[in-house]
């Protein structure tokens, strides 16, 4: 290989877990060299036949190095094939995708014994960073116990892989909502105000408030103002006034809210013209509760939607229990508990709540599905509701979302501190992707359901345990 000019060009080095996580990831990295080793290529082979989603992803990246290399001889591998374009990519120049024989090296050369996977590929970088040392060579890495080793090894460069990564901290992802200090009105001084039939809509200067986005709900502190944003320019801001009165008389099956943010969700719930609906928040806070009320309102009282269609992800967080016989639906029934329990509670003053629960399930046509089989299917005229969406990457959040038809209304729940999965972290979570993508998009509404309502129990629990 040909050695990089100066330290500004450098040489980043990808872990197997970097292309799984995102297969074309070696397209992200503008005008700087890429290196795969053939360890990488290895690990890809392993994965790719096993039946797993992961396996997909392996074919993927596969098919996209092969894309790229098809047409390069022994010798242009080594030394290094241009990249293509991303389009995602601001530079227009681009490095170069390098494939090295990290079996050649020496284990010596890092310390670490070379029989482990981890330890071949860091010692690959070491060798690189020894070899070029005027330039920066990079391990890239979402691992951070190699992360470690790789450091203890002598690389000076090591991060992890953060591309797709929308916000640097959870606490910085958005509420749905602005609480803005004092009395609303008092800052606003002239406004438009006009009367669309029983809506009542205020345009108002740009200034007054800062970074809004579509559909995010305004508050203050006088506790009767409250509105949501329609609309936006450069000049100035439309709000269609609700008043907190408004969002707390809201009903959905008979469930009222509790306080002013599921007064906020079921606004978001019950309005047609929301076509995607995120709630965030703590266990109890009411998510479920509130999701599976509002598609009983639309689809039985107001007949808006034929069906209820509710899925999961399926980790587990304690032993397996085996074997489920059954049709998906029994399959998927202890996963989808949560929502039995929800409809015995909605009924649990009728005189037989189980007997109330199968009988709206029949008429409001609630199907259990599995995210597994969601892929090709086009949903029309129905709500669908995404439990437990944390659990989920951006990519098969994506699979979901572009499965919705006309007519169709979806719901995602999530509480970003319960995440089962080994492989996500509530800021890489398909969850905080979505509500960082979609906020801008005049069709979805996000709102964080502050406050433990189930009990006194669980509202202790979610503050100290």
């Amino acid at each position: 290989m040909e050695k990089a000019s100066n330290l500004d060009s450098k040489m980043y080095v990808l872990d197997t877990n970097v292309l799984l996580h995102e297969p074309l990831a070696y397209l992200s990295f503008q005008e700087h060299d890429v290196v795969i080793p053939m360890t990488v290529l290895e690990e890809l082979d392993h994965i790719k036949d096993r039946k797993r989603d992961v396996s997909r992803d392996a074919r993927v990246a596969i098919r996209g190095l092969d894309e790229v290399l098809k047409d390069a001889s022994p010798e242009q591998m080594l030394q290094g094939v241009a990249l293509p374009s991303n389009k995602k990519a601001k530079s227009e120049s681009r490095g170069r995708l390098i494939i090295v024989n990290d079996h050649l090296f020496a284990d010596s050369i890092s310390g670490l014994p070379g029989n482990e996977n981890d330890h071949r590929i860091i010692n690959c970088a070491v060798h690189l960073q020894k070899q070029h040392s005027d330039s920066k060579v990079v391990l890239v890495t979402k691992d951070i116990n190699m992360r470690l080793k790789a450091k203890g090894a002598g690389l000076k460069f090591v991060e992890d892989y953060r591309t797709d990564q929308l916000i640097d901290d959870i606490a910085l992802l958005t509420s749905g909502y602005k609480k803005i200090e004092g009395d609303f009105w008092q800052q606003v001084g002239e406004c438009e105000t006009e009367q669309q039939g029983r809506d009542t809509y205020h345009h108002v200067a740009k200034s007054t408030i800062s970074d809004v986005f579509c559909n995010e709900y305004i508050l203050d502190e006088s506790d009767h103002f409250a509105a949501r944003v329609t609309g936006y320019d450069d000049k100035q801001i439309t709000l269609k006034d609700i008043s907190v009165e408004r969002l707390m008389s809201h009903t959905a099956w008979g469930v009222k809210p509790k306080n002013v943010y599921q007064g906020m969700a079921l606004d978001a719930l019950l309005d047609p013209s929301i076509e995607l609906v995120i709630l965030t928040g703590p266990a109890g806070c009411g998510k479920t509760l509130l999701a599976l009320a509002s598609a009983l309102e639309m689809i039985i009282e107001k007949g808006i939607y034929d069906k209820v269609i509710v899925t999961r992800n399926t980790p587990e967080i304690a032993e397996s229990i085996g074997f489920l016989p059954g049709t998906e639906e029994e399959k998927m029934a202890p996963w989808l508990a949560a929502i039995t329990d929800t409809l015995e509670v909605l009924h649990k003053g009728d005189e037989n709540p189980i007997s109330s629960r199968n009988y709206i399930m029949e008429k409001a046509n609630v199907q259990f599905k599995s995210v597994n089989f969601m892929r090709g299917r086009s949903i029309q005229n129905a709500v669908v509701i995404l439990d437990e969406s944390q659990n989920l990457t951006a990519s098969q959040l994506k699979t979901i979302i572009t499965r919705c038809g006309e007519g169709t209304k979806l719901i995602c729940s999530g509480n970003l501190a319960q995440i089962d999965s080994n492989y996500l972290t509530p800021v890489t979570s398909g969850l905080t992707y979505i509500v960082e993508r979609f906020k801008d998009f005049q069709g979805s509404a996000t709102v964080n359901l502050n406050g433990v309502v189930r009990s006194r129990l669980a509202s202790f629990a979610e503050e100290n345990l």
